[in-house]
């Protein structure tokens, strides 16, 4: 195990703290190998501006405000970010139905384009490190995925019909 023992909650069975620890690892091994990828791959793209794109295009146009939310940064910071972003013809201004003062952001064609190859060029960073692999720790790796995408999937989806209720 990559943690250090914590104290569980005391109704927390022997499978329970087990799956904690499991995704207590998970989670730290996602960031360290997120920020190994990123050491590696040449770009002056931050981590804020990838991490962005990809909330646009899993969660859809949004505001300003609930797409600097979502992005872990703060509103004036997004702010920059999609400037950047629009000069770059990488995301789109859309007129908010809604609200005809205001604006969503959605991620464009290009956004999308550049997004896939820059997670291409993660995975071609990552590849030595796993170059070694049997066929058989691929396959618990496919697994593993298979697991975990649709909990995520399911996670985004309740948050999108939770912002599209309360917004």
């Amino acid at each position: 195990m990559l943690t250090e023992p914590i104290t569980l909650p005391s109704r927390a069975s022997g499978a329970e703290a087990e799956l904690h620890f499991l995704l207590t690892d998970i989670v730290q091994l996602s960031g360290r190998i997120t920020r190994l990828a990123h050491r590696t791959t040449p770009g002056a793209e931050g981590p804020a501006t990838w991490r962005t794109l990809a909330v646009l295009q899993q969660s859809g146009p949004m505001r300003l405000g609930e797409l600097a939310a979502m992005s872990q940064v703060a509103q004036p910071t997004m702010t920059k970010i999609v400037a950047g972003l629009v000069e770059r013809e990488w995301v789109k201004r859309i007129a908010d139905a809604d609200d005809a003062r205001a604006w969503q952001i959605g991620i464009s064609a290009k956004g999308i384009l550049k997004l896939t190859e820059w997670r291409s060029n993660l995975a071609a960073a990552l590849l030595p490190l796993f170059d070694d692999l049997t066929d058989d720790e691929r396959d618990t790796i496919r697994r593993a995925i298979d697991l975990l995408q649709p909990r995520i999937d399911r996670a985004y989806s309740d948050d999108a019909i939770e912002r599209k209720t309360n917004g």
